[in-house]
């Protein structure tokens, strides 16, 4: 049996909260998790809204009933089938969408946060780490971890300007201070400023710690 690839079009989705305008001074990319949807994981960011802030989610390229045939709608990143065409697909997707922000972008000064949240952020570092075309300034990573065959040293597009920020809740039913610990050590063999924060709560992206975030980026511009 011989396996072909090539490459079709495809309509992919992304939404957004608040306008760009002479007064946006940040952009947040934000990338949900697995059996998420961009429109309901967008909404996460709300309390984060304001006039200098506009908030993009991408959707991941694949849709499926969260159970049996029908019913809630979710969406992946990727899987483990044929990965590495997934991978490429929503790498050039999110340099697809950079370019939309940046056409709409008023504000030469305007920051771009990159965020990747669960899944996301397996999505988001392989992107921020390997795109040829955009470099945001900032990078957070909440609740995940960096993929098992993910190599920093072979990448290398990405210098941070500023600390890469890891969160994690103290009730995080998925990642133990194992994991955490292993991320640590992972960051600590590489030239970046790093800043872990944690915060009470589990699973989620949480308000509280969110807009703490918000509060300690906008402190660093």
């Amino acid at each position: 049996m011989q396996q072909h690839t090539l490459k079709v079009p495809k309509t992919a989705r992304y939404f957004q909260l608040g306008e760009f305008t002479p007064s946006t001074k940040q952009v947040w990319i934000v990338l949900h998790g697995y059996g998420q949807l961009a429109s309901y994981f967008i909404k996460w960011f709300e309390p984060i809204l304001d006039d200098e802030t506009v908030i993009i989610a991408p959707e991941g390229l694949h849709r499926f009933y969260w159970q049996g045939f029908s019913g809630k709608v979710v969406a992946s990143w990727m899987t483990k089938e044929d990965r590495e065409n997934d991978i490429v697909d929503y790498i050039n997707f999110l340099d697809e969408v950079m370019d939309c922000v940046k056409v709409n972008m008023v504000n030469p000064t305007t920051k771009i946060i990159a965020f990747g949240f669960s899944q996301g952020v397996a999505s988001v570092s392989r992107w921020v780490f390997n795109t040829k075309k955009h470099h945001p300034d900032e990078l957070v990573l909440w609740a995940g971890l960096f993929p098992s065959d993910f190599a920093l040293e072979n990448s290398g597009m990405y210098h941070p300007k500023k600390p890469i920020y890891v969160l994690f809740g103290d009730e995080d039913e998925f990642y133990q201070e194992y994991d955490q610990d292993q991320l640590r050590q992972t960051l600590l063999n590489y030239p970046f400023d790093f800043l872990f924060i944690n915060y009470k709560g589990g699973h989620k992206v949480m308000e509280t710690a969110l807009m703490d975030l918000k509060s300690r980026l906008n402190g660093a511009q």
